[in-house]
């Protein structure tokens, strides 16, 4: 019997082991076909099909065209453009935690704040099945309105971030990618009067003169050769409001609200193509005439009732409602630099009450190859004489089309690259800074474990003292790891990994949870010198979870079952299977795969606590209960992380676990009080199933169980009392004593 027993194990111990042979093949096959990661079209070019404007900014009718420099698109509504949409891993990475991009579509206004922002694509698991819709639009709700400008200023730090529980790491990444690529939008198409300073660092540019294109007034509008500043006035009335000065309230403007009070248009016509659409071939060639060399011209179109240009120039010379502004330097307009528009050539444009042409001089230092705005000074009367102000900024940027680079760009695409790489670095870096405390206990459990391991004989040697610090190890584990920082590992992190060896290996990704990150580090080392038994005897939370129900079940009397060795040995291998089924689904659906690694309930119960359909929760339930009655039954024979550690816990370089040459014949102790049963009747440890919960080790030096040792104390008690007796004897047959006693009889 015992020798088929151990042929069986022979047979068992092989099958494991050509599994992983077969796991290594198919990595190996899989990561030398995958295809080079490549550069495609825009991720714009999907995602405006699938998601319309309107359902993207309220009152959008359409997107524009795309732009040629930069993977933007307007959004407009009708001829008035609202703002700029993007999906943001066009312009950083967005690697999530599954391997793959995480897909935000952003609409920012021309002032540099956030209209909307929407998840179009992601792979995530917890967000795919866990995270309820509602709670991921309440998240992205919270972008409507943020001041990117201010967040240029803060360094992209300046909100405060709405994390989900249980979806930290991919809720961090979205935060991330959202701000810094509007950032970089914001820059790129000067708005809120953002300067790109990356086009500065970059080659300089000079005006494309072969550029004579003529558009009409949506395309131009779309393209950003027009920029547009519209303000209500309900807009005007508030802003003067909140200066606090109360005599500004007696001389509000009349109208309702929602009336205009000023439509400022702006356009840059030395530019040949949008002086030709704008002002028409007779009215540009005399636009060239007026200008000296060197001179730049823009137009500037309003409506309304404030007008831009004002009366001081009547008596001064002097526009004082405005002024470029560019850089440190500023132009003041006058009268002998300016020329009215009779009429706006471009077909579709708006009728104007005022539309006039301001020449910049080539001495002012004005560069028109870089982003410029005009502010605005709107004024109100608060006495006879005295009068308040507010200031507001239409900035503007040619858009490329119309300029000529002088040098190539690859050096500032590079400094783009780096600068994406760095701001990654930046993150998962504030993350750590941000979990001191939490890292700190963590390495700390991770020392205390590693001498226990080291120390197993000395700390064995009290089995009530060890199991109660078990027990308490466990408990952190559940409450620390587990429901505190939802540190639980996961067959997903493993598919993650494939997928981004497959994709385009980076660290950035898997330093975002430092939890998980040094638990998966800790990992590898204790394989290599333990097997999977370090993280799954006594860092696995859900592990922790189903131990700890158990021994309050036994604490009840709860009746425990042994199943029949048979059948246990047939039901270990269920594990591997499920193990190699999700690892082969990866290869064809990342998503499909993510999905039925809901097989593993840690989700259910660490991540969302329950707090989930009830069908996962009825799942998780069922499994825990049954726990009650067969202590790690997940553990056993379900787990696929479990088995995908033990298939390279194979490797492992030591034995640790001490046995006598009784232990299996005829010593059955150990295998029977193994709670899951990794003992063979044989007598050996089976390194695949075992959780190193050390009990072994325990009654490796029970005097109380352990049949080696009672023996032994036997011996030795049988020894000490010969070598008693014998003293005694020797005692006696001294010839003192023999004296003695005579003088005493």
């Amino acid at each position: 019997m015992r020798e088929a027993c151990r042929n069986f194990a022979e047979v068992h111990m092989g099958l494991i082991t050509h599994l992983g042979a077969m796991f290594s093949l198919i990595l190996t096959l899989f990561l030398a076909a995958a295809p080079a990661h490549a550069e495609g079209a825009p991720q714009l070019t999907r995602f405006i099909a699938q998601l319309p404007a309107s359902d993207l900014v309220d009152g959008a009718t359409a997107y524009g065209e795309m732009r040629d420099d930069i993977p933007v698109v307007p959004v407009l509504n009708g001829s008035e453009l609202l703002g700029y949409a993007y999906i943001t891993s066009d312009f950083v990475g967005t690697m999530g935690y599954s391997g793959k991009p995480i897909h935000m579509m952003v609409a920012i206004d021309p002032d540099g704040r956030l209209l909307r922002a929407e998840l179009v694509e992601h792979h995530e698991p917890i967000v795919l099945i866990g995270i309820s819709e509602s709670k991921i639009r309440e998240m992205t709700q919270s972008y409507i309105g943020l001041d990117i400008v201010a967040e240029a200023a803060a360094e992209g730090v300046g909100h405060d971030v709405e994390i989900i529980s249980g979806a930290t790491v991919t809720i961090m990444i979205i935060d991330d990618s959202v701000v810094r690529s509007s950032i970089k939008v914001a820059r790129a198409l000067g708005l809120g009067g953002l300067d790109n300073s990356a086009a500065e660092a970059g080659p300089t540019h000079v005006l494309n003169m072969e550029e004579t294109a003529v558009y009409d007034w949506n395309t131009l509008v779309g393209n950003g050769a027009v920029r547009r500043l519209t303000l209500d006035i309900g807009q005007i009335n508030a802003a003067f409001a909140a200066t606090g000065d109360p005599r500004v309230l007696k001389r509000a403007e009349d109208g309702a609200p929602q009336d205009t009070y000023i439509d400022l248009n702006l356009a840059l016509i030395s530019a040949p193509g949008i002086g030709l659409s704008l002002l028409g071939e007779n009215e540009y060639n005399n636009l060239t005439e007026w200008m000296d060399e060197g001179d730049s011209a823009i137009l500037l179109m309003g409506r309304g009732i404030y007008s831009f240009k004002g009366s001081g120039y009547v008596r001064g010379g002097i526009f004082d409602r405005i002024q470029l502004v560019q850089g440190d330097i500023s132009v003041r307009f006058r009268d002998r630099g300016h020329n009215r528009l009779r009429v706006v050539a471009a077909e579709g444009a708006p009728n104007f009450t005022e539309m006039d042409m301001f020449k910049i001089p080539a001495d002012s230092g004005f560069d028109p190859t870089r982003p410029f705005r005009i502010q605005l000074l709107v004024q109100r009367p608060v006495g006879p004489i005295e009068k308040t102000y507010l200031t507001y900024d239409l900035g503007y940027t040619l858009p490329p089309r119309y300029l000529t680079a002088l040098a190539k760009p690859q050096a500032p695409l590079d400094e783009e690259i780096q600068s994406d790489q760095d701001a990654r670095t930046l993150l998962w870096k504030r993350i750590w800074q941000g979990k001191k405390i939490e890292i700190g206990l963590l390495v700390g459990m991770l020392t205390v474990l590693t001498g226990v391991f080291f120390f197993q004989f000395q700390v064995t040697r009290h089995a009530r003292a060890f199991y109660w610090f078990r027990m308490g190890f466990l408990v952190m584990t559940l409450g620390f790891l587990g429901f505190s920082q939802n540190a639980q590992l996961s067959v997903v992190n493993l598919m993650a990994l494939g997928a981004s060896l497959r994709e385009g290996f980076s660290w950035d990704a898997f330093l975002l949870d430092p939890l998980v990150f040094i638990l998966w580090v800790s990992v590898a080392v204790t394989i290599l010198f333990w097997g999977r038994g370090g993280f799954c005897g006594w860092l696995c939370p859900f592990g922790a979870l189903q131990e700890i129900t158990n021994q309050i079940a036994r604490f009840f009397k709860v009746p425990q079952w042994t199943l029949p060795w048979g059948l246990h040995e047939r039901l270990w291998p269920i594990k591997y299977m499920i193990f190699l089924g999700l690892f082969g689904l990866s290869l064809v659906s990342m998503t499909l795969a993510e999905q039925y690694a809901e097989v593993e309930p840690f989700k259910t119960t660490i991540i969302l606590k329950f707090a989930r359909e009830w069908p996962f929760v009825l799942y998780a339930t069922v499994l825990l209960g049954i726990g009650l009655f067969v202590e790690r039954f997940y553990c056993r024979y379900l787990c696929p992380l479990g088995a995908a550690l033990a298939i390279p816990g194979r490797l492992r370089m030591f034995d640790w676990l001490k046995r006598y040459k009784e232990c299996g014949s005829p010593c059955q102790t150990c295998a029977n009080e193994c709670f899951v049963q990794a003992i063979h009747p044989t007598g050996e440890i089976n390194p695949n199933e075992c959780l190193s919960c050390l009990h072994c080790q325990v009654l490796y030096q029970d005097h109380a169980k352990c049949p080696v040792v009672i023996k032994k104390d036997k011996r030795r008690a049988k020894m000490a009392q010969s070598a008693s007796d014998s003293a005694l004897g020797r005692l006696t047959n001294h010839p003192n004593v023999q004296t003695k006693e005579k003088a005493n009889g």
